[in-house]
């Protein structure tokens, strides 16, 4: 399969978007709390390289991606109900596009070659 996904592109645009964004918003907070800050960057970071990663069909990038999802769905688990509850079914969703049967071929591709 040559041509991407149109779920993976969704998912990839999504995470390099998610992760500028927050990127962007949370490197003002440096000054304030260094450590804590540092974490965030990371995982902003990380959120972006997740997304690169997906467009170069790098399979193990949709692990990642999961992984970084549900670490927001446990970190929301401390704040309002509302809000865990809409990381989970963001997690679902884009889990579910990851996965899919064209998703999963697009990744096979790679593998094989």
């Amino acid at each position: 399969m040559k041509k991407r996904p149109i779920p993976i592109i969704i998912v990839s645009v999504l995470f390099i978007l998610v992760g500028c964004i927050g990127f962007a918003s949370h490197v003002q907070e440096l000054s304030g709390k260094p450590y804590e800050t540092i974490w965030v960057l990371f995982l902003e970071i990380l959120a972006v390289a997740c997304g690169i990663l997906l467009l170069f069909k790098i399979s193990w990038a949709r692990w990642i991606a999961v992984a970084w999802l549900l670490y927001h769905v446990i970190i929301s688990s401390f704040n309002a109900t509302s809000e865990m509850i809409i990381h989970i079914v963001f997690s679902v969703i884009i889990s579910v596009l990851l996965f899919l049967p064209a998703s999963s071929r697009y990744f096979k591709v790679r593998a094989s070659t």
